[in-house]
């Protein structure tokens, strides 16, 4: 069963950046959200943010340049 869902233009153009040819934008939005799955997204986002926790004593802030 296929459904209508309202997105602006330039979504809709973004997606097509991400498309194959012939590709449905029910495949596509399908593609993508397996490769999210598989990147395990949350786990990166952590990863990185105890990351920049750790490091971040490292960093000099523009205002004290």
């Amino acid at each position: 069963m296929a459904t209508t869902i309202q997105i602006q233009n330039e979504t809709r153009d973004k997606l097509k950046m991400f498309g194959h040819k012939g590709e449905s934008y029910d495949d596509l939005l399908d593609r993508l959200m397996n490769y999210c799955e598989e990147l395990n997204i949350e786990e990166i986002i952590e990863r990185r943010w105890k990351k920049l926790q750790t490091e971040k004593d490292k960093y000099i802030s523009l205002d004290e340049i």
